[in-house]
């Protein structure tokens, strides 16, 4: 008795554990015999997506010499790569963050700045957060400034980015800004969040001791594409190869 899994593009098979239970009792001479059947057919590597349920699993794969790859809040994937003659050629695991910050600007010149409740030395900042899982870089910024201060806001260009590493989780950090027109004025911050929220005058921005010189920086930028009369467009498209189909979001520049 073996599992059956499912056969990748690259000779690999992935067995998910909701769609092929299996006791614990039987796990063990199960995968074994699973592992010889794929290794005489040349599988390379072997993949196994053992949801939180089946979280018995775990140990009796890593004692058969399976790895963690990546995991998320209901399944960890684990693998073993067959091949002895070469080494494991994998894709990453997810090893970099995506946040964005809203660079909101009122009919007034002013800008919708925060203070956060959980920063060690506390400071005036752009609203944002983590863009999730399939979600665009713009519609996360108008996302983010709403759920932290209830202010509307429409897309007007990307600003600039900041790549770094050695962030949270040991993973590296991209941040993208997005410059944001607002279009309602009223401020309600979110009470889980946020400490405090206004908005400011960009020269108090500019000039506030209270602002780290990466946010005035940022300001800067924006202010510098207004006067070249440029804009960073986020523009989707879709990309086809053949049965392939997959929207993408590239970057041009416009004149204002």
């Amino acid at each position: 008795m073996t599992f059956n899994g499912v056969i990748d593009r690259y000779n690999g098979v992935t067995v998910t554990s909701k769609d092929e239970p299996c006791d614990k009792i039987d796990f063990k001479g199960k995968l074994v015999s699973s592992l010889t059947k794929w290794a005489e057919e040349n599988k390379r590597c072997i993949w196994f997506r053992v949801n939180i349920t089946d979280a018995e699993w775990v140990p009796i794969l890593a004692n058969e010499g399976f790895n963690f790859h990546h995991a998320r809040i209901d399944f960890v994937m684990m693998f073993k790569w067959l091949p002895q003659d070469r080494p494991a050629n994998l894709p990453p695991t997810c090893h970099t963050n995506l946040g964005v910050g809203g660079l909101v600007v009122n009919n007034k010149n002013e800008i919708l700045v925060v203070m956060e409740k959980h920063f060690e030395h506390p400071h005036w900042k752009l609203p944002g957060g983590y863009v999730e899982r399939g979600e665009d870089i713009k519609d996360a910024a108008i996302r983010e400034v709403k759920e932290e201060t209830d202010v509307d806001t429409i897309f007007e260009s990307m600003v600039t980015l900041r790549h770094t590493h050695n962030a949270m989780f040991g993973n590296s950090d991209i941040y993208v800004i997005i410059l944001l027109k607002a279009t309602s004025d009223i401020i309600t911050k979110s009470e889980l969040e946020i400490k405090a929220c206004k908005w400011m005058n960009v020269d108090e921005f500019l000039n506030h001791p209270d602002v780290i010189d990466f946010n005035k920086f940022i300001v800067r930028q924006a202010l510098d594409l207004k006067t070249r009369k440029i804009k960073f467009e986020l523009l989707k498209r879709t990309l086809k190869l053949k049965t392939f189909v997959r929207d993408i979001t590239c970057l041009t520049i416009e004149d204002v």
